[in-house]
């Protein structure tokens, strides 16, 4: 019994799990950085958006390969090391033994290290699971992945070993070279931390029977009456010039990264930019301990309160500009007054003559007393997976139609990823049309849409926006800054194959002689929640029930024109990817845009006044329903969307007192989609009161639910949310899952009917 107590006592008064206990006490903002990355390694944080992919699939150089996992590596070594240097900082001075040991901050490093090790072998075991079940990796690319993730954690920890070997002083050394003289000279604020700690030593120490040594043998801990508190303090304090020079190596690597930002081999993996995010974090929540001890926390609220009015106050804003535009021209007066002037009777009518010649040459298309069904595409957002999806669903419903989908098109609406996959599919068809040896229909289309996009958005949110910013291009006369927008842009150019690197108004033609189908954006504005319609004509005419009470004064109009709004500004000029980067607005990734009015209005995704375009369909409907009526045998509406309209109806569980007090908040959120579908419905049903024609609907659904049999081979990850994420980054599993979704017995159906309709 007494040897059973004994060895309980040895274990639990062990230095390992001391200091694991005194982490879980006191250092609560760094237990918190490791719980958000073990959040986001196993799915728990981010999976709807896809970040965990981020850790268990890293990309660097358009490839997950033996280099990328390197990296990776290499920063969570360097996370580890700010995490025992603050932890050594902050609370080593409780365990004064360790000052008195040869190399000091090494063995309270190894002693510290359950944390860490329990999040890489963690690490490793997700990454192994996920490769194998997600990623098709064969064994070869496995064993090289996860080589590089051990041999670049092992390298960097192993050259930041040998420079505290180099630099770590013990209580030996301190004592021959007298550096209890530096104390003195130093400033009152450490002298004042120095004391606090010396009080710590003198009264308050945590007790310790034993350590593990580099051999990792129990080692008995030693007496340390002998040894002067002051003097071991020393011992301690002189690791905070590593703290501040290790800070110093971070930022400039960070800087440098910014310098070369624009060169593919300096983009790092975004995992990585994530833990150096995390990095930094500690490393300032050591520094505030180290110089304000038991005010640390006080001192923080009140650092976040003065920036915070500091923001209130425009000191850090920063304005993401619609490249193209010109800002160096006075600012146009943004009221209710000046809407409705833009959108008076006579401009309404002169717009819809002018797209009633469009339309007219689209009829040209077709046999004379033959009236063709007119097409309205619709498609939904979702990043990336709604990108694919579009792309997918309209490549195989024009090919099995013979390009009569496209041909009989008049109209493309919807939001964020969807419209990119549109605009990319209309590209692909407008340039063969003008000749050029281009296949629309190719798989590699595909391939080049689903590359990754959300690691330099995310790199470049570390390295520019937040450290430097201050790099210059220019575009149609203008200068604008290389930040995050510009990036967005620029890897939006890169995965459609710089095809659409072009302004609105080079689409003008093509639209006007009906080659392609007309393309309305409609991003929100968030200062009134009104539609910016982006178009390459002017669409006032969206706006044409106003007609109905021309003199109402309190009507409010739905969206602006943004032609009309910006005539002064160069609005033609517009860059079709910025375009789309302001209907694709996703928050915290994509920078909200401002445009160049009095007060300023910023615009953001599409999808928050309607994610699926049918709204905007209705009203051009509605604007030429006449002469639609005449020319056509009906209206096809194809609604492309990427989440199921009739989904399963959750039951309603046991509630938390959280889930009660987030539900008012939660149930609009999950309901958003819904209300809209809603909503859309309302609208059809209407638009067949007053059109004489057959209105047809045809909805092709990304719903993973028809892959049940998949989701057995899935690892648990996946279970848990078997649909792709919404994310502007796709796995291997998650690319092949949406193309193939397209054959599911619903979408195969309502492809059969498409094609009936057009025939």
């Amino acid at each position: 019994m007494q040897r059973l107590r004994y060895y309980s006592e040895a274990f639990i008064y062990s230095f390992p799990l001391q200091l694991l206990f005194n982490n879980i006490r006191r250092n609560h903002v760094l237990i918190l950085c490791w719980i958000i990355l073990f959040a986001m390694i196993t799915g728990q944080f981010g999976q709807y958006l896809g970040i965990p992919y981020l850790f268990l699939d890293p990309e660097y150089l358009n490839e997950i390969s033996f280099m990328s996992f390197f990296i990776v590596g290499n920063v969570l070594a360097g996370f580890t090391v700010a995490f025992h240097i603050t932890c050594y900082i902050m609370d080593g001075h409780r365990f004064s033994f360790v000052g008195t040991l040869s190399r000091p901050f090494t063995k309270f490093a190894l002693n510290n290290s359950i944390i860490p090790l329990v999040f890489i072998i963690t690490y490793l075991y997700y990454v192994l699971s996920f490769q194998l079940n997600n990623q098709y990796t064969t064994r070869l690319e496995l064993f090289w992945n996860m080589a590089g993730l051990v041999s670049g954690f092992a390298l960097t920890t192993f050259v930041f070993f040998i420079y505290f070997w180099l630099t770590n002083k013990d209580i030996f050394r301190y004592v021959v070279c007298r550096i209890d003289e530096k104390l003195k000279e130093s400033v009152q604020v450490t002298r004042a931390s120095a004391m606090r700690k010396l009080d710590v030593a003198r009264k308050r120490q945590v007790r310790v029977d034993n350590y593990l040594d580099y051999n990792l043998r129990i080692r008995k801990v030693d007496d340390t009456g002998f040894y002067d508190k002051s003097t071991i303090i020393q011992v301690f304090d002189q690791n905070h010039l590593n703290l501040v020079i290790i800070q110093v190596f971070i930022i400039a690597v960070v800087l440098v990264l910014g310098i070369f930002k624009d060169n593919p081999a300096f983009q790092i993996p975004a995992a990585a930019t994530a833990v150096i995010f995390l990095t930094i974090f500690v490393m300032l929540s050591g520094a505030f301990t180290y110089w304000f001890g038991g005010w640390a926390s006080t001192a923080g609220i009140l650092v976040f309160i003065v920036i915070n009015y500091l923001a209130g106050q425009d000191f850090f804003s920063k304005r993401y500009e619609a490249f193209g535009l010109d800002y160096t021209r006075p600012a146009v007066s943004y009221n209710n007054e000046y809407v409705r002037e833009l959108h008076e009777p006579t401009q309404l009518a002169r717009d819809r003559q002018s797209t009633l010649t469009m339309l007219e040459n689209w009829r040209k298309k077709f046999p004379v007393g033959e009236p063709p069904k007119m097409v309205f595409l619709c498609t939904s957002g979702g990043g990336k997976r709604a990108a694919l999806w579009t792309l997918t669903a309209l490549q195989i419903a024009d090919s099995i139609s013979q390009g009569e989908l496209f041909e009989k098109s008049i109209m493309i609406s919807g939001a964020s990823g969807g419209l990119i996959g549109a605009s990319f599919f209309r590209e692909l068809k407008l340039r063969q049309k003008q000749g050029e040896g281009i296949n629309p229909y190719a798989i590699r289309h595909r391939s080049s849409l689903s590359s990754d996009n959300l690691n330099p958005l995310i790199y470049s949110l570390l390295v520019n926006d937040v450290f430097t910013g201050f790099n210059r291009f220019e575009y149609a006369g203008n200068t604008y800054r290389r930040d995050r927008s510009y990036t967005f842009e620029e890897q939006l150019n890169v995965i459609t194959e710089r095809l659409m690197d072009k302004p609105i108004s080079s689409y003008y033609q093509p639209e006007h002689d009906a080659l392609i189908p007309l393309l309305v954006l409609s991003p929100t504005i968030i200062n009134d929640g009104r539609k910016l319609f982006i178009a390459s004509h002017r669409v006032t005419y969206l706006n044409s029930v106003i007609d109905a009470y021309p003199d109402y004064a309190l009507w409010k109009i739905a969206g602006v024109d943004f032609l009309s709004l910006f005539r002064d500004h160069g609005a033609g000029n517009l860059r079709f990817l910025s375009a789309l980067r302001m209907s694709a607005t996703f928050p915290y990734i994509t920078p909200n845009t401002t445009l160049p009015t009095n007060p300023s209005i910023q615009i953001m995704d599409a999808g928050i006044s309607d994610n699926f375009g049918i709204s905007d369909a209705v009203r051009f409907l509605y604007a030429f329903k006449d002469w639609i009526s005449e020319n056509t045998s009906g209206v096809v509406v194809v609604s492309i969307r990427d989440s199921p309209k009739l989904g399963e109806i959750a039951e309603r569980t046991s509630q938390s007192i959280l889930d009660a007090l987030t539900q008012p908040i939660s149930t609009v959120y999950n309901n958003f989609e819904n209300f809209q579908d809603i909503s859309n419905d309302t609208y059809l049903g209407f638009a067949k009161t007053w059109f004489t024609k057959p209105i047809d609907r045809i909805d092709l659904q990304y719903q993973i639910e028809s892959y049940a049999p998949v989701l057995s081979k899935m690892d648990s990850l996946r279970q848990n949310n078997a649909r792709a994420s919404l994310s502007w980054r796709l796995t291997a599993r998650e690319k092949e899952g949406i193309v193939d979704n397209i054959y599911t017995p619903a979408n195969v159906r309502e492809l059969e009917r498409l094609k009936n309709l057009l025939d």
